[in-house]
């Protein structure tokens, strides 16, 4: 089986954390994903459709207690039928992991933990920014209404980018 090095790296930790072409081969077809950006008060779901081609902003979990925010995020899995995850990792610009990345691997530890997840982690640098730039220049939302939505819509850019990389056609 081949891994990345984030991969290999997770996977002496404890956890398999699959690539995205993993992910994909282990996920039943016509299935959909969601898409994770994790902030420090808040994580940001987006949900793919079926065929895994495109990714639309869902929800946002406010964060309380690990346990209590992964059950907020396996109601939303079972609730869509989804089945498997890609997280947004936080990489630095140079390409090293800093505190943040390690949150992000924590994370998906954690969720292992308390129930079998298939999970991929996905290079978000810029994600927020990009998304923030959209908000402001194309659609000209105040900072009130962009708060509300930034964190669910850099989930769904996230994921957008790992549905676009895979190339997917169901």
């Amino acid at each position: 089986m081949h891994f990345d090095r984030a991969a290999r790296q997770s996977y002496r930790a404890g956890v398999t954390i699959l690539t995205l072409d993993e992910l994909a081969a282990s996920t039943p077809p016509n299935t959909p994903w969601l898409g994770l950006d994790l902030g420090e008060k808040t994580i940001g779901v987006a949900v793919s459709d079926l065929t895994r081609t495109i990714a639309s902003p869902l929800q946002l979990i406010r964060k309380t207690k690990f346990t209590a925010d992964a059950e907020a995020l396996f109601r939303l899995m079972d609730g869509r039928g989804a089945t498997g995850l890609v997280i947004g990792l936080p990489v630095n610009m140079d390409g090293s992991e800093g505190p943040r990345a390690q949150s992000a691997r924590a994370f998906a530890r954690n969720l292992e933990r308390i129930r079998p997840v298939s999970v991929a982690l996905w290079d978000e640098r810029l994600s927020t920014s990009a998304v923030e730039r959209f908000l402001i220049e194309d659609l000209d939302l105040n900072r009130k209404r962009r708060a509300q939505v930034v964190d669910r819509t850099a989930a769904a850019w996230i994921l957008q980018g790992a549905l676009d990389r895979l190339g997917y056609t169901g």
